[in-house]
């Protein structure tokens, strides 16, 4: 998996450019040891292939991984009401020696209620 560095000290459009280049040159088959080399997050996106929920492992000695699923229009009754609502397979696993489950669970409605707000 290829590691954008220092991603505390680049802006979204940077980070966005980087995983870009990165994407193209682990197409290519050409990233350095550096360049897959300590990472403490990773998001892993499978719904780009159709997948709409999976299980991401974590790999030591990140922190945390998202799986994010296909992204789907869905109708629902909300109040009596018909709507369309956006829906996604997401999957946060942390290591729990590092960061506590509750938080992670916090951390995860939060992103979800994100997600919808889009």
């Amino acid at each position: 998996m290829p590691v954008v560095h220092d991603t505390d000290k680049k802006s979204l459009q940077q980070i966005a450019q980087e995983a870009r280049s990165l994407a193209e040159k682990a197409r290519a088959g050409k990233l350095t040891l550096e360049e897959v080399s300590g990472g403490t997050f990773t998001v892993s996106n499978l719904g780009m292939f159709g997948v709409d929920g999976f299980t991401p492992i974590l790999n030591a000695p990140q922190t945390g991984i998202l799986g994010v699923g296909r992204i789907v229009e869905k109708p629902v009754i909300y109040r009596g009401e018909n709507r369309q609502t956006v829906d996604a397979g997401v999957e946060f696993n942390v290591d729990h020696r590092v960061i506590d489950g509750a938080r992670q669970a916090r951390s995860c409605r939060l992103l979800l209620i994100c997600l919808r707000m889009k």
